[in-house]
Formats: structure tokens, sequence, C-alpha cells
């Protein structure tokens, strides 16, 4: 690995530099970003990079972006990540969804959805999880029937769970059911949809944490033009694999409380002795095993940032991030929280350290372990395309989905 820029990628990294020290949101006197509307802070923002060429850096001028290189967009990454800016909103969207649609949509459709997305004008989600099926992909229930009025429209039913944004999406990407004759993976067919279609109907999921980021998402007799279909008819495979091969480099790793957030607590909360518990052996050794851990991923994202240095595509060794850092993340927050005490007990930012981080990991951390695909579904890929191992036997591979047991 080469840890050192470029003189290529230096240049660009102060070009950035000097670009976000002029336009990046500042903290108020409080600490806080600048701005009390979250959505419009985000979209402001997003339209400020989008002008400026730093919405999407690879993409290419055509679709608003300058055509740049993946290592440039991870050294703007890394730039930004130093200032307090807002939640960012569009990342499924123009990380996975719209990418999907600027790879299988119509020259008509692409110029409508591509520019506003990137301006942060329109937001997206991706419907693809369902109650009988949510890594599985292809075990999807929902079903697009064409209608029988001789319009070539299809007719969507069903229901999605687990969808991220659907709540403030204005349009989404929708995996269906369309030929149940054909093994689960031959059937599949998708559609772009308008989430603001009476048909729709979202309904977000209060989570533990607190938050309500995950929503269910009904279809009922919701109609789309065979112009919203992405790819040919029984092809919704081909075009899911786009999707989630996308996926697995928008979805990011765990924000919360890391390792150097925990040592700072532990100086100041008493251990079983009286004393700090940072002099706790025990702990100590976690300490040093989340370290090594947090090293041992640095390191693996310095490989794939290599790589894309290079000019090479990164490889499967992406998902030991997610598998390593939401496990992590999990126990460190719960080893905090048990160290904390009385105060682990209770949710109260003017009295928590880190106002109150180490709660809020501790009841994302579950919901983190399962999104953007299970920690067995990252291990089989791990196991299978790192390690060489081989695959699992798949006995349905040539059944007919609607013969499939639904185990009942």
């Amino acid at each position: 690995m080469d840890f050192n820029d470029s003189p290529e990628e230096a240049a660009y990294r102060a070009q950035v530099q000097a670009w976000l020290k002029d336009n990046a949101p500042k903290k108020n006197a409080g600490g806080d970003p600048e701005g009390g509307d979250t959505m419009a802070a985000s979209k402001a923002w997003q339209a400020k990079k989008a002008a400026a060429g730093y919405a999407q850096i690879t993409w290419p001028k055509e679709w608003g972006g300058p055509g740049g290189t993946p290592i440039q967009q991870v050294i703007f990454n890394q730039e930004e990540s130093k200032y307090p800016i807002p939640p960012n909103p569009f990342q499924i969207g123009l990380g996975m969804c719209v990418p999907t649609v600027m790879t299988f949509a119509d020259e008509d459709t692409k110029k409508r959805f591509v520019g506003p997305a990137l301006r942060g004008e329109e937001i997206w989600c991706q419907l693809f999880s369902e109650p009988a099926g949510g890594s599985d992909v292809a075990a999807a229930r929902t079903r697009a029937v064409q209608a029988t009025d001789g319009s070539g429209d299809w007719i969507i039913d069903g229901q999605k769970v687990w969808t991220t944004g659907a709540q403030f999406s204005n349009f989404g990407i929708v995996v269906t059911r369309t030929d149940p004759d054909a093994p689960k993976h031959k059937g599949l067919t998708m559609f772009w949809v308008d989430m603001s279609d009476p048909g729709i109907e979202v309904r977000p999921i209060h989570q533990m944490s607190g938050g309500s980021g995950f929503n269910e998402v009904f279809f009922t007799n919701v109609r789309v033009k065979d112009s919203q279909r992405l790819g040919a008819v029984n092809d919704g495979w081909k075009v899911s694999l786009v999707t989630l091969m996308n996926e697995r480099l928008a979805v990011g790793g765990p924000t919360g409380a890391g390792w150097s957030q925990f040592l700072e607590a532990a100086r100041g909360v008493a251990g079983l002795d009286g004393g700090p518990a940072i002099k706790d052996q025990a702990l100590r050794e976690k300490l040093a095993d989340w370290y090594v851990q947090t090293e041992g991923l640095k390191h693996t994202r310095n490989r794939t940032i290599t790589a894309l240095s290079r000019g090479q595509t990164p490889g499967p060794e992406s998902s030991i991030g997610k598998v390593v850092s939401a496990l992590q993340m999990q126990d460190l927050a719960n080893s905090a929280v048990e160290m904390m005490d009385q105060y682990g007990v209770i949710n109260d930012e003017k009295l928590l350290p880190l106002k109150g981080a180490f709660h809020w990991s501790l009841m994302y951390a579950p919901g983190l372990r399962i999104a953007g695909g299970t920690d067995e579904i990252l291990k089989n890929i791990i196991a299978e395309r790192v390690l060489g191992l081989p695959g699992d036997i798949r006995v349905d591979k040539d059944v007919p989905f609607k013969d499939m047991p639904t185990g009942r």
C-alpha cells in the first residue's frame, strides 16, 4: 500500500481543501452546525456541491459530474468529513438508485431524473426487502401484472419493509415478481415508481434507538407505465445486481462513538475500586482489541483506496468492513453503557458523556448488522469470493417460484 498522495492527488486535495474552507458549513457558538432546518440544509449543501462539480465526482460530464476518478471522490469525502456537514439523505439515491436508472432507463428518463437528483432537488429510495425475504432479494413476492386493457401498463401489489428514507423520498426503484412460473432469480422485473402515487402507503417504523429511518411500504393497485421498467421483463435480477454492487460502495461503516471516545469516557468514569475505570485491566484489554480492530479496518480501507488510486476495481474485501465494524460498534457501546453504571440506564444528552453517543450506538448497532446485507450474507461473500471456499448448495435453483415452500 502507498499511504502518500501522488503529485496529482496532492494537488487535487489542496484544491478541495481550499473550496471547503470557503464553502463548507461552520459550527455556531453552541458547537452545532449552522442552520435549523436539517433537510433544507442538506439540500442547500448538495446543490452547492453540484454547482462546483463535487456532488458525484466520478459521474461523466454529460450527467452533471466532472468525470473524475474514484480516488478523487475518496479525497473529497476525506476532507468533507472534517466539517460539520448536514445529514446526507441522497446517499442511497445517488449511490444506488440513480446509477441503476442511468444504466437501464431510456434517454428521456435519464434526462428527467439524473440532474434533479444530483442537485438534491429529488430524493430516491430502494424498495427491495420484504417480510418474507430480506437479504434474499430474489425471494420478492410483490407482484407486477400487465394490465388487461391493452395499454401496456403494469399493476403492482405487495409490501416492502426496511426501506430507508421512504418517508421523504420522491421516487424509488422497486423489484417485483412478474413470472411466478420461473425460478426465483428469473421471474423478476424492476420499475421506478413515484412515491406520491395514491396507491403507495409509507409507514415509518419506530426503532429502539428512537429514530424512524426505516419504513414499511405498501403497494395497492399501483399503475406504472411500461416506460418505467428498468431492464427487460423478467431480467430484474440482473438489474438488481447492478444496484447491489453499488450498495457495497454507497453504504459506509458505522458513525458512532469509537475506541478513542471510549478511552475519553473511561478516564472520567469511576471503576469498581473508586479509581478511574481506565485502570481496570479487563477494560484495558478490550480497549486494546478495539484499537487493533480499528487499525485493521483502516488499513483494509487503505487497500481499497490504493486500488482506486491505481485505477483498479476494488474487490469483495470491502464486505469485511461492515462485518467487523458493526459488531465492534455493538460490543463497544454495550461495554460503555455498562461502565457508566447508573448513568447507563438513562438517555439524556445533557448528563451523559459525548451527548449519549454510546446509548445511540447501542440501540442502532443491531439494525446496522442487518442493513445492507446481514452478517451471514457478508460472511458468505467473504468465504466464497475472498477465501475461495465452495458456495452453498442451492436446492431451489431450478424450482418454479410458485412451487417453493413458504414455511407454512
